[in-house]
């Protein structure tokens, strides 16, 4: 449970349940529900009595500082039906806190050593707000400071011990939980997900095994595989083998459109099949503006096959510097003759090029969403691909990008055949 009102209004990313969730998952854990609430204590209290009322545990982060606001403590108090009870020997802690930066601890702070009781505290190593670990019948609630650094500190030191010595006591199965995402492009959700079914029913009737799909818009569909098994290199061969049987079931019927695993994003499978194949690559961008470039250099060690790139917007540019015919350049012909200028220019062996129409305010006569891409490639002549993207301006052209990279991967993967 995430508790701030600015985590409500958007202020803030909520991180820290994202980092709990990974690393639960990695101690074998479930985690099943995940809720933010504000700074309210009735709507605190109603949250906790919920989250009590369908789980063993709970793990509250923020809301133990010092003003008046922070009321996380009396919450938890109020659920446990007992009183606060100030420990003397954590005001003496925090006042340290504060005397060893040569400031003195103004009376406020002392409300971070109230506590309730029954529960025992988490020492606090880098601030002032202690943790808590308050037992609510065979239950357990843990409160950490939303400070993400505290809160990992304190979920490794205080709250993982006391977890795994509760599931032992209880006889509750342990293990490891790990997920590999593959990455995909150009498929709908729908499409991979009736291109899985068969997988998907032979993983529930197992019960090891489980599919997702997360819809990750300009970065294409996500199939998250979610194994548990007793220990780490288990998991690992559950994943290696359904990573072969899911990619297999995609091909078989929607082609090779996996092209990342876990953070692998399309300009990282790109880079690796230009190092491989030892070629060097330059790009000429007219809708995208810079946009592949950009993506490109995000990949470290791009200065060794990144030649470098041209924002032809104008048309002009196109002429004089890239060295396009004359006429129109919403085209396949003026797409290759990019793909070719951006080669000669950088003076790459792989060159794209990409023109196109984004928006209604562009000329021309095209319908918005077109997109022309141009690969030349050593010794061959120039490919080109047209392409219709949907959506506005910007999705239009963050589309365009991905999908002309997409259109490299599979170029350079047959190039290597």
């Amino acid at each position: 449970m995430a508790v701030g009102t600015e985590l409500l209004l958007g202020q803030i990313a909520d991180t820290n349940s994202a980092w709990l969730g990974e690393n639960l998952a990695a101690n074998g854990v479930a985690s099943h529900f995940h809720q933010a609430v504000g700074d309210n204590h009735d709507r605190i209290t109603l949250a906790l009595r919920t989250a009590l009322a369908r789980s063993d545990g709970v793990i509250m982060c923020g809301g133990l500082g010092p003003t008046q606001d922070d009321i996380t403590r009396e919450a938890i108090a109020d659920v446990m039906n007992v009183q606060l009870v100030r420990d003397q020997a954590i005001v003496d802690v925090i006042a340290g806190f504060f005397e060893a930066r040569g400031r003195t601890m103004t009376e406020n702070n002392a409300r971070q050593a109230d506590v309730p009781q029954g529960a025992a505290i988490i020492p606090q190593v880098a601030g002032t707000a202690p943790g808590l670990i308050c037992p609510v019948g065979n239950k357990v609630v843990y409160a950490v400071p939303g400070v993400p650094y505290e809160m990992a500190e304190m979920f490794e030191r205080g709250i993982l011990p006391d977890l795994r010595a509760r599931m032992a006591e209880s006889g509750e199965e342990s293990g490891v939980i790990a997920s590999r995402v593959l990455r995909t492009w150009g498929a709908s959700e729908s499409g991979l997900a009736e291109s899985l079914q068969g997988r998907i029913d032979a993983l529930d009737a197992a019960g090891d095994v489980t599919l997702a799909f997360l819809a990750s818009g300009i970065e294409g569909i996500k199939v998250r595989i979610t194994a548990r098994a007793g220990a780490a290199e288990e998991v690992t061969a559950l994943l290696d083998k359904e990573d072969v049987e899911v990619r297999r079931a995609i091909e078989e019927r929607l082609g090779d459109i996996v092209f990342g695993v876990d953070d692998e994003s399309m300009e990282v499978a790109v880079a690796g099949r230009l190092i491989a194949q030892g070629l060097t690559f330059g790009v000429a961008e007219s809708l995208t503006g810079g946009l592949i470039a950009s993506r490109l250099v995000n990949v470290a060690g791009a200065s060794s096959w990144f030649r470098g790139g041209v924002v032809a917007y104008d048309s002009q540019v196109k002429f004089d510097v890239l060295g396009v015919p004359v006429g129109p350049v919403v085209t396949e012909a003026a797409a290759a003759a990019m793909a070719e200028g951006a080669a000669r220019v950088t003076g790459a062996d792989v060159g794209l090029g990409i023109t196109g129409v984004a928006g209604p305010d562009d000329q021309e006569g095209v319908v918005p969403g077109t997109v022309f891409v141009g690969i030349h490639l050593p010794g061959q002549p120039a490919q080109t691909r047209e392409l219709r993207v949907p959506g506005d301006r910007e999705r239009v052209r963050q589309y365009a990008a991905i999908s002309a990279l997409d259109l490299l991967r599979r170029a350079l993967d047959a190039l290597s055949a």
